[in-house]
């Protein structure tokens, strides 16, 4: 392909500069020309130093979406935005790449569901946990049949003190929710994925704030505000599908416990089990014996030689632009991000009206 594509980023933050923009920057067939934040300086600074000597900068993305030159955006603002910025662009004749969450409701999902199919622009989600090492050989294993039906799972998504207190994360009309919304979605989003199961039936969830009034107790990222910290700090579902499969989901920012673990499930299925808890283990009846099996991941086995392997953003960003330029396969559907946006919001509205709620 002779004429580069042209990509836009809409969202100048911590995201941007930290995934996005350095994986962009290894694709040879891409260029960034068009760099988008409400605080002007932000965008300026990724300009520089990711965009090329024509790069235009812009406060409104409404601006940004009217460059006729540009063939791709990446969505990366606070959640409540991704919607309504992604379906701007769709219909602007751009494809995109929007990150996690899809949206902070599932009619909102939908849409731009909806308005994908009907420009015909590809759209894919941020979910880089299906980049790394261990998802992408369980998948594999998954797709063999070697745990046979998967009808009990965990997705986890637990830090003792993470919470994060720069942006927005800590305020619910920005973000939509707390770390449910904002590293449990990563993690059901692989659990469905392994388990290829994206018809829920019904859900019931809690959410908590127990510990938002606590600011001096230990978290990784210094003291929050409590008067900024409106969302929850811990949530948990109980999911339960069509096919009677069932899913437990658990997340929080700040919980007191030494069971901590992010980004990682759980399978339980009719042949074989599998977590990520050490590692990733294999449990398995070989025999008339238990076995535990823990395949070797890294990419190393010769002396003095570490490897090469790509890390999960790179993986997740040549994905995108193959399947822009030579019709690879999304590693990541719409149609699937789409229901994990839907059993979130199901988690939240069971907390709020403390009922199941059936979809």
């Amino acid at each position: 392909m002779s004429k580069k594509l042209k990509v836009g980023i809409i969202g100048c933050g911590g995201i941007a500069g930290a995934k996005h923009l350095p994986a962009i920057a290894k694709i040879e067939e891409a260029e960034i020309t068009a760099f988008c934040d409400t605080i002007p300086e932000k965008a300026q600074e990724m300009c520089k130093k990711f965009g090329t000597a024509e790069a235009k900068t812009y406060s409104d993305y409404q601006e940004l979406l009217k460059d006729a030159s540009l063939d791709v955006i990446h969505v990366l603002t606070p959640n409540r935005s991704h919607s309504p910025i992604t379906v701007a662009a769709l219909e602007a004749g751009k494809h995109v790449m929007c990150e996690k969450p899809m949206a902070t409701s599932y009619e909102e999902a939908k849409k731009m569901t909806e308005t994908a199919k009907k420009t015909g622009k590809l759209l894919t989600i941020g979910y880089q946990y299906r980049c790394m090492s261990a998802p992408l050989y369980l998948k594999k294993i998954c797709q063999r049949g070697d745990l046979g039906e998967i009808y009990y799972a965990k997705a986890h998504a637990i830090r003792r003190r993470g919470v994060p207190t720069w942006g927005v994360f800590l305020k619910e009309k920005e973000q939509g929710g707390g770390p449910l919304i904002d590293i449990g979605t990563h993690a059901l989003d692989m659990t469905l994925w392994m388990m290829d199961n994206y018809k829920p039936k019904s859900v019931v969830g809690n959410i908590y704030k127990k510990l938002n009034d606590n600011p001096d107790s230990g978290n990784i990222w210094g003291p929050w505000d409590t008067k900024e910290f409106t969302v929850e700090d811990s949530a948990f579902g109980f999911i339960t599908m069509e096919n009677g499969a069932t899913i437990a989901l658990e997340a929080s920012w700040a919980l007191n416990t030494l069971d901590e673990g992010e980004g990682m499930c759980t399978l339980c299925g009719t042949k074989a089990g599998a977590d990520m808890k050490d590692g990733l283990r294999i449990n398995y009846a070989d025999l008339g014996k238990l076995t535990v099996t823990k395949p070797d991941l890294s990419v190393g086995g010769v002396q003095f030689y570490s490897g090469t392997a790509m890390e999960p953003k790179d993986i997740e960003c040549r994905n995108w632009y193959d399947a822009i330029l030579h019709d690879a396969e999304l590693r990541v559907k719409p149609e699937q991000a789409m229901v994990v946006t839907q059993i979130l919001e199901g988690i939240y509205e069971s907390a709020r009206i403390g009922k199941q709620v059936n979809f």
